[in-house]
This record gives C-alpha cells, structure tokens and sequence, in this order.
C-alpha cells in the first residue's frame, strides 16, 4: 500500500506467472543440466565412451545458449516484473534475505564463469581436468537452487519466524527441504527431457539408441523424485493451505483443477519416458517434444499451485497481496487508508466517488482490473450500493479477526473469515463508503435509468 500499483489489464499476477514460469523451466534444467552433463562426462571419462562424451559436449552447448543466455535474462525480468507489481514484497524479500540473495549471487556468477569455461575448453584441456570444471558448475548450480528455495518456500510456509524473526528460522521453513526434494527432481528430468533432444543428434543409431535409454532411466528417476517431494510438500502445508486445492470441496476450484492436471501431466510424462526406456529406437523429436511440454505442465502447474495458495497473502500470516502488512490493521482501520497509501488520492476529484477510486487503487488493484484480469467490474454488476457497502464492512471486520489473533500471538485460519481469498479491507467507515460508491459507479446503467436521464 506504500508504494504506487503498476495498472496492467492483464493483471499484474498474471504478469510475473508468465515471466517467472518461463524462467524456471530453463534454469531449473541449469541445474539438472549441470548435474547430468558432469555424470555424463564422469561415465564417458571412465568407460572411453566417445559418445557419452559427445552428448555431454553439445548438452553443454544447450545449457549455455538456453540457461544461461535466456536464463540471466528471464533472472533479471523476474526482478523488474515484482519490483513493478509487488513493491512492497519485494522490498520485504531484500532486506530479510540480504545475505541469502548476495550468496546466491556469488554462486552464480561461479556457475557462469564455469560455464563458459567448461564450453571453451572441451579438447583443449585433459579430461579429468575438464571434469573439474563440469562438477564445479553442477555444484554451482545446485547451490543457487538450494538458496533460492529458502526463500520461495518461506512465502508460503514462514514457521517460526512470525515469532522470532530468526533468519535460519525463516529459512528452514516447514516446505524448505520438501520442495528442495520436489525441485532436484524437477531439475533431474527437465535435464533428460532437453538433453534427448541432443541424444537424437547422434548418427550412430546404436550409440543413439543407449543414449536415449540412459537419458530415460535419468528422467524416471527424477520424475519419482519430484513426485516423492510434491507429496512431501502437500503434507508440509498448514491445513488451512491444502483446502485451498485438495479435498473434494476445495475452496479455490481453479487450483483444484491446476493440481489434477499437473499429476495427470506427471504420469503421461512418466509414461512416455517409460516408453523410451524400454524401446529406446521408438524414440523420435515428436514423441521427445510431446513429453518436453508434459514435463513443462507439471512444473508450470506445481508453481501456480505454490503461488496460489498464499492467498490471501504474498508472505503467508505476515503481508497480505495487496502490501498492508496485519501489524498495521489497527493503525490504519484509525487514521485511514489514504493517510498511508497518499499516492492513490493523485489525480482524483474531491468527491465520494473520488475518494472512492482512490481507495480501489490503494487496496485492490493490486490484484483487480476493471475490465480485465479478476474484473471488479464483472464481480459487483449484480450488487446495489446498500449490498456493496455490506460486503466491504464484513471484510473491515475481518480486519479485526487478524489484528486480534496477531495480539494473542496466533494465526488466523483463513478457511473461518468470510472471504478466505481476500484481504481484509482497512480505513474509516468513511473510506468504506466511498469505495462502495465508486464500486457502485461502475456498473452499467439499466435501459430504464437511461430513459429516465433522457
């Protein structure tokens, strides 16, 4: 609510989720890549397999135009995209993980400079110490997934650290070490999944045939992983989280149906990997291709479930979507909205429905279009003013709910509050009013109100 809202039809969340998937299904095979190609290379060292050797070689060529070109770029756009959408979260995710960002940091410059090294020196250099510069870029890798997980995870599942604002706390989170399991995985299969494509390049078809079916047995077993580690990951969230998606009345219907696609994907994907494993000759680009984009809608499916479910939140029981944070509830439900959120009044007349739209922008923007993305519009059509005003004051009570449970050192079970998705509405009865009028001003004018204008 501090800073200014980036007011995008498409919806500022709908924004990060295309920016963010994409990058995870690069760097993430960055990781697994890393980890593959060294093993490849360490195999191929070990028994003279030339062509083992061979598909390490252009599996590395992939990784450094696809991870890491695409990978840093798509980085970068992730930092732009929730600096913009997600101020105040942001600023929150900097300054409590400072250390843990720089750390990352210092890993990946190490995994850049391994990479283009490890590419530059293939036959120039001996093989064993060509290994050294493959294991040092898998060891690079993976530590950047290990950092950054803390810090995913601790959005979702922050334990302890509501009460003790301990960094290893934080870090150490219930769904820490689940979703490490869960992306080790990921990374293992996403790599089988790219690097068959390389295999496929092989002339030899014998040669080829053993590649596919090592790459294969790669991607059983990280598919197994990653679904050992999503099942760890469920039982790891608060209740309150899983009946947002699992159960047979699941409170967001959309995320119920995202997690029944993403385990379907997982099995059709297993399933066609399966295949390549025991008839590896079968193996062709379309069927390779086919099982690439099943891999990319489990993973694409398990990160919107992992986004959605925060909701109401962007840092689960600490700030809510919209930036208020529930410590400063009962501050502003005092001196009101606006007194804190000044930028949203900019540009607005002094008048109700003024005041009204200013409020809108401060408090639901964040996550409501008019028109576009989640509508507001569309959602209050067949609401009066008198219902309209209703609603908002049953979300400032809900309010009230947080701001007491957070004074008894508690947490609000969001399946109980009326509008379990939604932040609680803050400001003076005043600023209540003034939204429902604007709200109300937007819907469309009946034939019969039309007339009566005439």
């Amino acid at each position: 609510m501090d800073y200014p809202i980036w007011d995008l039809a498409l919806g500022g969340g709908v924004l990060i989720g295309i920016v963010a998937i994409a990058h995870v299904l690069v760097s993430h095979f960055a990781v697994g890549g890393g980890l593959a190609i060294a093993l490849a290379e360490t195999l191929a060292v070990r028994r003279g397999d030339r062509a083992l050797r061979d598909l390490a070689k252009r599996s590395s060529w992939m990784l450094v135009l696809v991870s890491t070109v695409f990978g840093a770029i798509s980085g970068v756009g992730i930092w732009v995209t929730i600096g913009l959408v997600a101020p105040a979260a942001t600023s929150a995710l900097i300054h409590t993980w400072v250390w843990a960002w720089a750390t990352e940091w210092a890993f990946f410059v190490l995994e850049v400079a391994m990479a283009l090294a490890m590419v530059a020196t293939w036959e120039k250099v001996r093989p064993r110490t060509h290994l050294w510069l493959s294991w040092l870029y898998a060891f690079a890798a993976f530590m950047s997934l290990v950092i950054i997980q803390g810090i995913l995870a601790f959005m979702l599942t922050p334990g302890r650290w509501i009460e003790t604002r301990s960094f290893w706390d934080g870090f150490f989170n219930p769904s820490y070490l689940p979703g490490v399991v869960l992306r080790t995985g990921i990374s293992l299969f996403l790599a089988g999944a790219y690097m068959t494509f390389a295999a496929l390049r092989e002339p030899d078809a014998a040669a080829r045939a053993r590649l596919v079916r090592w790459l294969a047995g790669l991607q059983v077993v990280g598919a197994l992983v990653a679904y050992g580690g999503y099942r760890w990951w469920e039982v790891a969230l608060p209740d309150q989280v899983r009946a947002l998606f699992v159960g047979e009345k699941a409170l967001l219907a959309s995320l119920a149906s995202t997690r029944s696609l993403a385990l379907w994907a997982l099995t059709a994907y297993l399933g066609l990997v399966l295949l390549a494993a025991l008839v590896p000759r079968a193996q062709r680009w379309p069927v390779a291709a086919v099982a690439l984009c099943a891999s990319f809608v489990f993973f694409g499916g398990y990160e919107r479930l992992r986004e959605g479910s925060r909701k109401p939140f962007v840092i689960r029981d600490h700030m809510f979507s919209n930036g208020l944070m529930v410590t400063d509830i009962p501050t502003l439900n005092e001196s009101g909205a606006l007194a804190r959120a000044g930028w949203a009044a900019v540009g607005q007349p002094d008048t109700l429905e003024g005041r009204g739209r200013a409020v809108f922008r401060a408090q639901c923007a964040s996550c409501h279009t008019l028109d576009g993305y989640l509508g507001i519009r569309r959602l209050t059509t067949q609401a009066d003013a008198d219902m309209l005003n209703g609603i908002l004051m049953t979300m400032k009570g809900m309010g009230e709910v947080y701001a007491t449970a957070h004074a008894r050192g508690e947490r609000v079970d969001t399946t109980t509050v009326d509008y379990p998705l939604m932040p609680p509405l803050v400001g003076s009865d005043e600023e209540v009013e003034a939204l429902a009028t604007y709200l109300h001003s937007l819907k469309p004018a009946q034939p019969t109100e039309v007339a009566d204008a005439r």
